[in-house]
């Protein structure tokens, strides 16, 4: 869109003059200074930081990032370590390390079970590929879905069945009032024992401290954590040390401007000719 001009903070101009912003953790007191907002663009999937922003106006639309690359980039980080683990990878590089030679049992994938905990644009592209792999995945959803090929879970009363079958579950939930603390001691109790639990959505979805002592117990054999209550993760932070658990600095999936960039000029044409626009936020739902 060359008719557009770009301005890049600190170098707005006049405020006067935005129109629309594309924002992930913007500074404090820039909404105050746009007198004639009309969208507000998030970069990222998420929009809880935004939402939990009381200086957002609530009556400006904001848009999240539905873009491609998203979910690819997602796919291939949680299928890294769905299969790291499905794998027995942490046993035989242990093994390395104290120079055992030791052939581990090759279990199926049809004999293993996969949960996906939340089922957005992510969720589904993940599941899609997970099963065809050949795993047995579930998923669950705030609503009912029914889709062919996977077990469907949906609602507070089906979520510990939905835990029950999860030999490798994965957190891909959008973060809401009712999803914070989701990954608690309930949750991990109702697994199979010597599950992998695999977090790419939140850091506020776990209760860390329920976490160390799953892993403490056996309960949980192992996680991948991607994302943290504080980020960047406190350097004396016990997760960096853990030998059953993998840090990794909030890279599973990063939005790709050579992809996000016609998305957002798709929207904004919608706009100017009063159309709706698409992945608008509803903020009841939080998402």
């Amino acid at each position: 869109m060359p008719q557009l001009e770009i301005r890049v903070w600190p170098e707005t101009g006049d405020p006067a003059d935005i129109d629309y912003v594309l924002v992930w953790n913007p500074p404090p007191g820039l909404f105050s200074t746009l007198a004639h907002l009309r969208i507000i663009f998030s970069l990222g999937a998420g929009v809880d930081n935004l939402l939990n922003n009381p200086e957002i106006p609530v009556d400006i639309p904001l848009v999240r990032m539905v873009d491609p690359s998203l979910a690819t980039g997602m796919a291939e980080f949680v299928l890294a370590q769905v299969l790291h683990y499905h794998r027995s990878m942490p046993e035989i590089e242990a093994n390395q390390r104290a120079r055992i030679w030791k052939q581990l049992p090759q279990p199926l994938a049809a004999d293993r079970r996969i949960g996906i905990l939340g089922f957005g644009q992510l969720g589904a592209y993940c599941a899609k590929h997970l099963a065809g792999l050949g795993f047995d995945v579930s998923i669950w959803s705030r609503d009912q879905k029914i889709v062919d090929g996977l077990t469907c879970f949906a609602g507070p009363e089906q979520l510990p069945h939905f835990f029950a079958r999860s030999d490798i579950f994965v957190c891909l939930l959008p973060l809401t009032a009712e999803t914070t603390g989701i990954l608690n001691a309930h949750a991990f109790a109702a697994m199979p024992h010597g599950s992998f639990v695999i977090n790419v959505a939140r850091g506020r979805h776990l209760v860390e401290q329920d976490l160390l002592q799953a892993l403490d117990t056996g309960q949980i054999a192992g996680a991948t954590l991607d994302v943290f209550t504080v980020e960047p993760l406190p350097a004396q932070h016990p997760f960096w040390e853990h030998e059953r658990i993998k840090v990794a600095p909030h890279i599973s999936a990063l939005t790709q401007p050579r992809t996000a960039a016609p998305l957002i000029a798709d929207n904004i044409r919608r706009h100017r000719l009063g159309r709706p626009l698409l992945h608008e936020v509803d903020r009841a739902k939080g998402y």
